[in-house]
């Protein structure tokens, strides 16, 4: 007689439960990110919606907006100035890689050769960094004056004054020497990070094996921080497309329009002849670019993650 041996039914509370909701599992992670959605949404997206909204209509406070369709866009093109501006912003960012671009570099190098005095010399490359503003303007007005302490040193070898700031051949010259003065130093932070990643046993490798400074560097340090100078120039490219800071508060885009970059023709057109239209328009067509310019630098990312 065969026996059948009863399976022993599991207690209610000891039953297998279903997974959460999805929604549940990841309530209380949407719930911190709000507060943060919320804010990029009123201060980032919103006005970036309103902005190619705007960019169709001509704005008029007082009668109301009127829809001209392409009227603002056709207006830019037909704008010398805008061109000008153009120009003027692509030879501001190719001074910015000519003169200011390698400097974090070639400090970064200088200072992890060091043997002595690393901290102090990282302290003082990025002490420019912290200098307001205003007292950088002032400074550096007062550096570039036609008998300041640049032009009196210069007399030294028999070089006549130099108008830093009235002449159209060295003002935009003269504000990348001085942004990059001001802003090296975080970006050779960066490098110096990158540099002290590198295991120091190849260092030592190469020392017992006859290496110089400039082998090491060449050969070790350089391949070692490609990735970094890659996308650190990608987002020098990206920062001066968009100058106007100092070319405001220096010169005012002179002398004849000299440092009238694309960005600060914006804020005139919207502040100065209070056209917000085509001010919309301009900054739709600058978005586009630079949009252009950070899915090249995600993408290198992503490569340099993988």
């Amino acid at each position: 007689m065969s026996q059948t041996t009863a399976i022993p039914s599991l207690p209610l509370d000891t039953q297998p439960k279903k997974p959460p909701a999805k929604w549940r599992k990841y309530f209380w992670g949407y719930a911190f990110l709000a507060p943060a959605l919320v804010v990029f949404a009123l201060f980032l997206w919103l006005p970036i919606g309103k902005g190619i909204y705007l960019s169709f209509f001509h704005v008029d406070p007082v009668k109301g907006n009127l829809f001209v369709g392409w009227d603002n866009y056709n207006r830019i093109f037909d704008d010398p100035d805008v061109g000008k501006s153009a120009r003027n912003t692509l030879y501001y960012m190719g001074l910015g890689v000519l003169i200011g671009f390698w400097v974090p570099i070639v400090f970064a190098l200088a200072i992890s050769e060091m043997r002595k005095l690393q901290g102090f010399a990282r302290a003082a490359a990025y002490l420019p960094y912290v200098v307001p503003l205003v007292v950088l303007y002032g400074l550096w007005r007062w550096l570039y004056d036609p008998v300041g302490p640049l032009n009196s040193f210069l007399s030294w070898f028999g070089i006549d004054p130099i108008l830093f700031l009235t002449d159209t051949k060295w003002s935009m010259i003269s504000i990348v020497i001085m942004e990059t003065w001001q802003s090296f130093g975080s970006a050779l932070l960066i490098y110096i990070a990158a540099i002290s990643s590198i295991p120091r046993d190849m260092y030592e490798a190469a020392e017992i094996d006859g290496a110089g400074i400039w082998k090491r560097i060449r050969y070790i340090t350089l391949p070692a921080i490609k990735t970094q100078i890659v996308l650190l120039f990608l987002l020098q490219l990206i920062a001066t497309s968009q100058g106007f800071q100092s070319q405001k508060a220096l010169l005012d885009g002179g002398p004849n329009n000299a440092t009238l970059t694309y960005a600060l023709h914006v804020v005139n057109y919207a502040f100065k002849n209070f056209d917000t239209g085509t001010a919309s328009a301009m900054g739709v067509l600058m978005f586009l670019v630079l949009c252009l310019l950070a899915v090249i630098q995600y993408r290198l990312s992503n490569k340099k993650e993988a």
